[in-house]
């Protein structure tokens, strides 16, 4: 069972859980999915398309800027989420595995991961904003709120890296 694994890393294993999150709810194929058959206006088809977030594409009829703008945010979205749980002192600290420590920490970690993600995209835009790259960061930080506890989760019963 690879979640009950003794050896598996904290870190290791949230990054895991944002990228699969990341390839399979932001991919297209979910997106269009979740817009043609979900009501946004209800609470689960409001998350069921919050899901879609860190969407990536090659559509043709975008731009290349619009292309490699939102697949760089699903990127760093995982680069971020590996990063912050590295240096969230929650799991590293923690006495014991499994503690809630390190939910929190894999649950933060994505929610600082998703805001700033957004946010460094925001910079490649074609016009970029103060106010945009601040809404863009809100956007990702509630997506990492609402979506975090899996990766929180996930980071449970993680080895810490050092006894």
């Amino acid at each position: 069972m690879a979640l009950g694994n003794r050896y598996k890393s904290a870190p290791g294993a949230g990054t895991l859980a944002a990228l699969i999150l990341v390839l399979v709810f932001g991919s297209p194929w979910y997106a269009d999915w979740a817009n043609e058959n979900t009501n946004p206006n209800t609470a689960g088809g409001w998350w069921l398309r919050l899901l879609t977030w860190p969407r990536w594409s090659f559509d043709s009829s975008d731009s290349l800027r619009e292309i490699i703008v939102g697949d760089l945010k699903a990127i760093l979205l995982v680069v971020l989420t590996l990063l912050f749980l590295f240096l969230l002192p929650g799991s590293q600290l923690a006495r014991a595995r499994g503690t809630i420590s390190q939910f929190f920490a894999g649950w933060a970690s994505y929610i600082f991961a998703g805001g700033f993600a957004a946010l460094l995209t925001t910079l490649f835009l074609a016009n970029p904003s103060l106010l945009g790259a601040f809404q863009a960061a809100g956007n990702g930080a509630s997506y990492g709120l609402f979506v975090g506890w899996i990766v929180g989760l996930a980071t449970l019963g993680g080895y810490r890296g050092t006894r």
